[in-house]
């Protein structure tokens, strides 16, 4: 069996060349604030490939997706290990867009943030107000730029985004950022819309897309997964404060009130964290993970 070693490595996901497309492999490592935590969450990367799958299944018929499968049997013998199966994905290879394209359907986190402080959300006006958690009249495009690992993302506004992507592609960048705006807000309402008939609230969320071989945007990296999404039980949803959630913010919380202890989460805060995301996972797609 030829040993295979990957060509890169995030905070959560390692990724390695499969000659004509990619395998991304989503660990059960866990990061908050930027920082890779000294804890393994176990199935947490298997939750992340499987979320992506199902929202990739449901709507490739807005734009097609980088996903080929999930099945290990159709990768390299190297991928047909325990600690593959399940959380592996062969993709397209795509040409990323330098951009991270998130949604805001309710205002809550770095966005209620900068609301307080002056009624905008990366620039854009929202109505007087507001109370923390509610729910926005229309979901709002807030791009950012992608960082390194270590470094934090830039929010940009819309007319920056155009003039980024015109950098790397010349003479595009203005029909690049004006369809990825489109694509967001679009693959949001509806997946959003979804959640709701699920009992769950997609606060907010980040997607990302590149182009295939003929230029095409294709959708790309994860899609709504508890990593790259605020997603809020909506029987208890109650503007006015921030709301329990089924992603890592629990974890987040921990660390926030225990700045003394380092980077590493007890077990029992461990446990609980890969509870909630299980718990999530089942209640959007209607099964249990595995089934």
């Amino acid at each position: 069996m030829q040993e295979l070693k990957p060509i890169k490595e995030g905070k959560v996901r390692e990724i390695y060349d499969n000659g004509d497309s990619l395998i991304m492999v989503a660990t059960d490592r866990i990061s908050c604030f930027d920082v890779i935590l000294d804890n393994v969450i176990s199935k947490k990367g298997t939750v992340l490939t499987q979320m992506s799958k199902f929202w990739f299944d449901m709507t490739q018929d807005i734009l097609p997706n980088h996903m080929i499968s999930v099945d290990v049997k159709d990768m390299p013998e190297f991928f047909q290990q325990e600690k593959f199966d399940g959380n592996s994905m062969m993709c397209r290879k795509l040409e990323m867009l330098p951009i991270e394209c998130i949604v805001r359907g309710y205002i809550t986190g770095s966005g209620w943030a900068s609301y307080k402080e002056n009624g905008t959300v990366c620039g854009i006006k929202l109505p007087e107000g507001l109370k923390e958690s509610d729910k926005l009249p229309e979901p709002i495009y807030t791009p950012s730029t992608k960082a390194e690992i270590g470094d934090h993302d830039e929010n940009i506004s819309y007319e920056q985004s155009i003039a980024h992507l015109e950098k790397y592609f010349p003479g595009k960048g203005e029909e690049y950022a004006s369809k990825l705006k489109e694509y967001t807000i679009t693959l949001y309402k509806k997946c959003a819309e979804y959640a709701l008939t699920r009992g769950i609230i997609i606060a907010d969320t980040k997607f990302e897309f590149g182009l295939d071989e003929n230029g095409n945007i294709v959708l790309g990296d994860e899609m709504l997964t508890p990593d790259s999404s605020r997603f809020w039980p909506a029987d208890v949803y109650e503007p006015g404060h921030g709301q329990p959630s089924f992603d890592k913010q629990f974890a987040r919380d921990w660390l926030k009130a225990n700045p003394d202890k380092g980077w590493k989460l007890p077990d029992d805060v461990a446990q609980k964290t890969i509870d909630i995301y299980l718990e999530g996972y089942e209640k959007l797609t209607g099964k249990p993970l595995g089934k």
